[in-house]
């Protein structure tokens, strides 16, 4: 009776023990651009092949195991044609980036121990992210920038989507973005509610790039961009909505709690704060949350995934009240907490 739970466990430890394979099956199909290749319909293998410049042996090899782990089917005639999980990656540019990016973390993760026992890394996550250890922040280097920022941008889109459909912010006259990168998340919230005033508050030479895309998208007259490190310059104030969209889990605590009381400070009282990021111990999502976010943080050098019950003790300290969880459509994406600045300081009465 036990015999098929054994088959499935053993099933189930194979796969972690063959992982990092079926993540390079995936990236040499995405570096090929195979999905978009087959996105108009089967190929034949010798076709494929000549396609993508790869020996026939090589080839079949590549797409017989794209097909055992879902993301190509063989199809009559053989052919092959993209299966439920490569046909997500046709035309969609940011998460092609983030497997593209993640050649990066690999090589931090080679010797695991070596990461776990130095507690934070110097390699080369760390040197993708700099803002994460940079003594000064203000200064960095516009190549650097360009290159996590315009990440950031291209795998922000289905995040923003979740976060807006899951709150309404045309309810609100002002969204400050902290951490807000290229703007991508104002660009859309400035979609949902074409009433609503927009400030950024990014690194200068990212908050360089924001202003660009603003006046790209004819925002220029709506938005207002500020050049400043979050860890040691005043936030502007004036906003009565004030966003950390994937912002909070890339710092450690006692930053955390300083940018906690900051956008406390900057939000307009009566205001609300929403706060988006994956989180640890989300149902169903365990392993993204504890596994894959506990170690690309630690080699990132900084930050650490928390649950939300961990960020509401977090915001309620900074001063935020009636704090809550909005659920949104793929929680092991992003999870939403959101916060309110009371109209009074505590102990005021209506008297």
């Amino acid at each position: 009776m036990t015999r098929p739970i054994a088959r499935r466990r053993a099933a189930q430890l194979f796969d972690l023990v063959a992982g990092f394979v079926y993540s390079q099956v995936l990236a040499a199909c995405v570096r090929l651009d195979l999905f978009a290749l087959l996105a108009n319909g089967p190929l034949t293998l010798e076709c494929i092949a000549a396609r993508v410049s790869l020996p026939l042996e090589g080839a079949r090899r590549l797409l017989d195991a794209a097909v055992a782990v879902r993301l190509l089917e063989r199809r009559g005639g053989e052919r092959y044609g993209l299966g439920p999980l490569g046909a997500p990656l046709v035309d969609n540019p940011g998460l092609v980036a983030m497997i593209e990016h993640h050649a990066t973390l690999y090589r931090d993760l080679a010797d695991p121990l070596a990461l776990l026992r130095g507690g934070r890394s110097d390699g080369a996550l760390a040197q993708y992210w700099p803002y994460a250890t940079a003594a000064e922040r203000r200064g960095l280097d516009a190549a650097p920038l360009a290159r996590y920022s315009g990440l950031m941008s291209a795998s922000l889109p289905l995040v923003a989507e979740q976060v807006l459909d899951a709150y309404p912010v045309a309810r609100h006259r002002c969204l400050l973005d902290i951490g807000g990168g290229e703007g991508g998340f104002l660009c859309a919230a400035a979609r949902r509610a074409p009433g609503l005033r927009l400030m950024l508050a990014d690194l200068p030479g990212v908050a360089a790039r924001a202003a660009e895309r603003f006046a790209r998208e004819g925002l220029a007259g709506r938005a207002e961009v500020f050049g400043l490190d979050f860890h040691a310059d005043a936030l502007p104030r004036g906003a009565d909505l004030v966003s950390l969209v994937r912002v909070v889990h890339d710092h450690d605590d006692a930053p955390v709690r300083a940018l906690l009381r900051a956008a406390h400070a900057a939000l307009e009282p009566g205001g609300t704060l929403l706060l988006a990021e994956p989180m640890a111990g989300t149902g169903g999502a365990q392993a993204m949350g504890d596994a894959y976010f506990g170690l690309y943080l630690l080699a990132m050098g900084s930050g650490r995934p928390r649950r939300a019950d961990e960020l509401a003790t977090l915001l309620r300290a900074a001063g935020f009240a009636a704090v809550r969880r909005l659920p949104t459509r793929m929680p092991l994406q992003c999870g939403l907490l959101i916060a309110c600045k009371p109209a009074r300081p505590s102990g005021v009465n209506n008297a």
